[in-house]
C-alpha cells in the first residue's frame, strides 16, 4: 500500500510537494550541487495528466530515455532531526544498503576518475543515485564473482512506443535485438554509447556493460564528459540530464544522491533491496513486485426522499481528484558528450630513441618519444602519458624524478623530459603507458649506463720517478686522461704494478701503493678529478725492499693506457779499503787530516 500511496502522489500534483519533502529531510547535510526542486514544482518536475504532452524522447542520451525506478529515498534517514514522522514512507530504511559488489565498483571509478580527471570531482554516490533508479543496483546486487550480472539486465524494446525509437545498431551483439536497440547491464547503457564509452574496468579483456565494474566506469567518464566539474549545480544537472533527458529522473537521481551521502553500508551481494515503481508503469523483466492498487471509496446510493447532494460539496467518501498542471515540464539543453582523448586511443607507439646510452653521470643523448594513435590510425591530441623509470638504477629525469606526465601535441606525440644518468651502471627500462588506460599496452625503452670513458691517459712533464729499498718515491705523478681529445673527468682509472709492460699481472715484490692499515697494495682503482687529472702525491708510491726496474700500469675505460717507470735501488754501500774518520766529541764537522805534504801551521 506504501509503494502506491508513493507512486500516486508522485504522478499526481502533489509530487513537486512531496519530492521537496522528501529532499528537505536530507538538504541540511548535503553537497550544495543536490538542491531539490521549489516546492511549487515552477518549470516542471509535475506528472503528465491529462492534456498534457510528453516531452519527446531523444535517442542521444546515455540510455535513450528508457524507463527507470521513480522510488524515492526513506523521507527521514537516520541523523536527520525534526522530520515529522507523519510523513509518508516510500521505502524502508534498509535502502542504504548497496551490495558489496556494486558499492566496490562505484568506489573503484571514483577514484580511478578523480586520478585521471580530478577537475571532475566525479562523487561515488552519484553513480550509485544513478545506479538505484536505471538498475535497483544491479537487482539488489545479482552478479557474479566477476561483478557481472546474472541474468543480463535489458530494457524495453526502444521502438518509439512510450520512448525514443532507436533502430538496432548492435546487430544484437549486447542486447538480443537485431530490429531495435535496448538499454543494457546495470547502468543501462543503450549498444551505440556503449560502442563509444564501454570500458574495461575490471581488466578481464571485454568491455561487457553488464559487468558493474566496466559499466560504472563507463558512467562515471561519460558524466564527466565535456570538462564537466560535478561539484558545479549546473554541471551536475547537465550530467544527469545527458543520462536521461527528464526532469523527474534528475529530480529522483538527486534525492538518492543526497541520502547516499547522508551514510550507506555494504550489504551482501543478492540481498539489496528491490525498487517498486518504475517511469512507464511497467515491470523490468518480471524482477519488480507488485502491489495491489487500494480500493477507491465511492458515493454512497442517497435513500429515496434524500436531497442529492450537489457537485461542489465536501463530502466524506470521495477522492477530489488530482489538479493537473497546464504547463508540460521544460528540459534543459543537454550538450552531446565528448570522448575523453585518453579513450580514443588504441596504440601507443615508439616514435624515437628506444634504446637509450650514456654514461655515469652524464645525460642521455636522446630522450624517449612516443605517439598515441586512434584506431584509424590518426594521431590523438591532448592524451596524458605517463613517462617511468623501471628497474634499479639511481638514473633520474630532469628535477629529480623517476617519473614524468606529458599531454600529446597535436601530432599525438610526447616526449620525456631529459634524462641523466646516475654513478650505478646497468641497464633498466623507461616505460611510457596512456593514464586511465591500464589495459592498454605500455611502450617500452631499453636504456643502459655504462662507465665514463678515456681514450687516453698521459703523464703530465715530470721528473723520473726512483727510489732505494725501504723508502717512498718523493717525487709527484700528474696524470692526465682525454676522451676524444676532451678532458674526461670522473673515469675510474685502474692503477697497478707490474715488472713488464707485456705482462697485465701484479707483481708479487717491489713498489706498492700507501694504504692507510698497512698491508700491501699493489692494484688500487682511483677516479680522475673535475680536471681531468689523477695525482700520486710524494710519499703514495713504496720503493719496497727488492730493487730493480718496475712499472706503474694505468689504463681506463675506453682504451687509454700509460706506463710510468719506477726505479728502485738498493742504499750505497761504503769503501771496504778506508775507514771513516771519527767524529771528536763535542764537534760538528770532522776535522780534517793533515796532508803528508803539508806542515801543521805555527
Amino acid at each position: 500500500m506504501a509503494a502506491h500511496i508513493g507512486h500516486r502522489l508522485r504522478k499526481g500534483a502533489t509530487s513537486g510537494v512531496v519530492m521537496a519533502a522528501a529532499v528537505a529531510a536530507l538538504a541540511a547535510s548535503q553537497a550544495p550541487e543536490a538542491m531539490p526542486p521549489a516546492a511549487d514544482n515552477t518549470g516542471g518536475d509535475h506528472a503528465i495528466g491529462a492534456g498534457d504532452t510528453a516531452p519527446p524522447s531523444r535517442g542521444d542520451s546515455a540510455t535513450g530515455d528508457d524507463p527507470y525506478y521513480t522510488d524515492l529515498p526513506p523521507l527521514n534517514p537516520p541523523n536527520v532531526p525534526g522530520v515529522s514522522p507523519h510523513l509518508p514512507v516510500i521505502a524502508g530504511p534498509a535502502e542504504a544498503g548497496i551490495p558489496a559488489s556494486v558499492y566496490s565498483a562505484y568506489k573503484r571509478a571514483e577514484l580511478s576518475i578523480r586520478s585521471t580527471d580530478p577537475g571532475c570531482n566525479l562523487p561515488w554516490q552519484l553513480l550509485a543515485g544513478i545506479g538505484k533508479v536505471e538498475s535497483g543496483q544491479a537487482r539488489g546486487g545479482r552478479v557474479d564473482a566477476n561483478g557481472t550480472a546474472s541474468p543480463a539486465i535489458l530494457g524495453p524494446a526502444l521502438n518509439g512506443n512510450g520512448f525514443a525509437n532507436i533502430t538496432d545498431t548492435d546487430g544484437g551483439a549486447y542486447d538480443g535485438d537485431k530490429v531495435h536497440d535496448r538499454a543494457v547491464g546495470p547502468m543501462q547503457f543503450i549498444p551505440s554509447t556503449w560502442a563509444t564509452w564501454g570500458q574495461d574496468a575490471n581488466s578481464d579483456g571485454k568491455k561487457d556493460p553488464n559487468n558493474i565494474y566496466d559499466a560504472a566506469q563507463a558512467a562515471g567518464l561519460y558524466l564527466c564528459a565535456n570538462d564537466r566539474d560535478l561539484a558545479l549545480k549546473a554541471d551536475l544537472d547537465a550530467a544527469i540530464l545527458s543520462y536521461n533527458h527528464s526532469q523527474e529522473y534528475l529530480n529522483t537521481v538527486l534525492s538518492w544522491v543526497s541520502f547516499y551521502q547522508r551514510g550507506t553500508h555494504q550489504v551482501p551481494d543478492g540481498t539489496g533491496v528491490l525498487p517498486v515503481d518504475r517511469s512507464d508503469d511497467g515491470n523490468l523483466g518480471g524482477n519488480r513486485p507488485t502491489t495491489p492498487l487500494p480500493t477507491v471509496p465511492t458515493t454512497p446510493t442517497p435513500t429515496p426522499g434524500t436531497p442529492k447532494p450537489k457537485p461542489s460539496e465536501n463530502r466524506p467518501g470521495t477522492v477530489k481528484p488530482p489538479t493537473v498542471p497546464t504547463k508540460p515540464p521544460v528540459t534543459p539543453p543537454v550538450t552531446p558528450p565528448s570522448l575523453p582523448a585518453s579513450a580514443k586511443v588504441t596504440r601507443l607507439t615508439v616514435v624515437a630513441n628506444q634504446k637509450l646510452t650514456a654514461t655515469t653521470g652524464s645525460a642521455f643523448t636522446g630522450a624517449p618519444r612516443v605517439g598515441a594513435f586512434d584506431a584509424s590510425g590518426k594521431p590523438v591530441a591532448g592524451v596524458s602519458i605517463r613517462f617511468e623509470i623501471v628497474g634499479t638504477t639511481d638514473t633520474r629525469f630532469v628535477g629529480g624524478g623517476t617519473s614524468a606526465t606529458i599531454s600529446t601535441g597535436t601530432t599525438g606525440l610526447a616526449t620525456s623530459p631529459a634524462l641523466r644518468a646516475g654513478e650505478k651502471t646497468g641497464s633498466f627500462t623507461v616505460r611510457a603507458t596512456v593514464v586511465g588506460r591500464a589495459t592498454l599496452a605500455a611502450a617500452d625503452f631499453a636504456a643502459t649506463v655504462t662507465e665514463r670513458q678515456a681514450d687516453t691517459l698521459t703523464r703530465v712533464a715530470g721528473d723520473p720517478l726512483s727510489a732505494t729499498t725501504g723508502t717512498s718515491f718523493a717525487q709527484q705523478v700528474e696524470v692526465k686522461a682525454t676522451d676524444k681529445g676532451a678532458l674526461a673527468p670522473g673515469v675510474l682509472v685502474t692503477a697497478v704494478i707490474v715488472t713488464s709492460k707485456t705482462d697485465a699481472q701484479a707483481a708479487t715484490e717491489g713498489p706498492s701503493f700507501k694504504s692507510a692499515d698497512g698491508t700491501t697494495v699493489r692494484t688500487v682503482t682511483l677516479k680522475t678529478g673535475t680536471n681531468g687529472l689523477l695525482t700520486f702525491e710524494p710519499g703514495d708510491l713504496l720503493a719496497g725492499t727488492t730493487a730493480g726496474t718496475f712499472y706503474l700500469k694505468l689504463t681506463a675505460p675506453g682504451g687509454g693506457t700509460t706506463f710510468v717507470d719506477l726505479t728502485v735501488t738498493a742504499p750505497a754501500s761504503p769503501d771496504p779499503g778506508t775507514t771513516p774518520e771519527p767524529t771528536p766529541s763535542g764537534s760538528g764537522t770532522p776535522e780534517a787530516s793533515p796532508s803528508p805534504s803539508s806542515s801543521p801551521s805555527t
